[in-house]
């Protein structure tokens, strides 16, 4: 994230003499968690010197939704059952680290929430 953190730092300095300058990187997080797991992304990010640009703590609304009108480049996510839905709308990347990937976690993922078009 060191790369991430120049980038924003050299952007910063810029706008600084050219008010009309709009970033070219952004960082937003798009999580189906609610607050209070807002604040442990964001001090995360910022222990490494990175800002988010744009935060949508959705507690369980459809990401690809949010992705939709964001239009971000890239999408992450640590469930690969989440990349279902994000997939159609942005390039989307399974992270394969974190608690909910490690098959000793006693943490069950949950079912995912049945689409418009499932059957169930």
């Amino acid at each position: 994230m060191s790369g991430c953190q120049k980038i924003q730092s050299e952007e910063e300095k810029y706008k600084i003499k050219h008010p009309g300058y709009e970033n070219r990187l952004r960082i937003s997080i798009v999580t189906a968690r609610n607050a209070p797991s807002h604040e442990r992304a964001l001090t995360t990010l910022k222990s490494w010197g990175v800002m988010a640009n744009d935060a949508f703590f959705l507690g369980g609304i459809e990401k690809g939704k949010v992705l939709k009108i964001l239009k971000p480049h890239i999408f992450f996510d640590d469930q690969s059952r989440h990349l279902l839905g994000t997939s159609a709308v942005v390039p989307s990347v399974h992270i394969p680290f974190g608690i909910i990937n490690n098959p000793s976690s006693k943490i069950v993922d949950p079912p995912a929430a049945p689409q418009a078009n499932d059957s169930r």
